[in-house]
């Protein structure tokens, strides 16, 4: 069963090894970068939740969600006043079983959750050769919406 522990000085370098296969890597951030943003944005007074992603008692991957502005001039109003599934990524080791699937389903239950308080939508980004992920996001309800965050494809979910 998937669940979410935070990240601590018990796991946090675990976390940090964690990576995809070397075809992904430029499709999702290291970890180590990941977490460095989480505490940048809540040291501003932000909304972000960096997570271990655990099947069992396996530390299989890493999520982070976040809510609202990040502080960067040309936001929309869809960032500023939504949820964000700013990173997803589960261990070279771990894929191709259906943990992908199952911390999605774990993630978005836990959006729903509303841990940073209501909001309309969930929206996330991903690099337009990431074809893996887009099939995921839209067997979830995500849809492009034709914005872009930087160079990445945008796709939003209503909650």
């Amino acid at each position: 069963m998937i669940h979410f522990e935070e990240i601590t000085n018990r796991n946090i370098w675990k976390v940090c090894t964690l990576e995809p296969f070397e075809e992904q890597k430029d499709f999702v951030a290291e970890n180590l970068q990941s977490l460095a943003e989480a505490y940048a944005t809540r040291n501003e007074g932000n909304n972000a939740l960096p997570l271990a992603v655990y099947h069992d008692a396996d530390l299989i991957g890493f999520v982070m969600i976040g809510k609202g502005t990040v502080g960067n001039e040309d936001e929309s109003d869809l960032i500023k006043e939504n949820y964000c599934l700013w990173r997803l990524m589960i261990d070279k080791k771990f894929q191709g079983k259906g943990l992908g699937r199952q911390t999605m389903d774990a993630v978005m239950a836990l959006i729903r959750t509303f841990p940073f308080g209501e909001a309309k939508k969930v929206w996330l980004s991903y690099e337009p050769e990431n074809t893996r992920a887009k099939d995921l996001y839209s067997r979830f309800g995500f849809v492009e919406n034709g914005q872009m965050c930087g160079n990445e494809i945008v796709a939003v979910c209503d909650l």
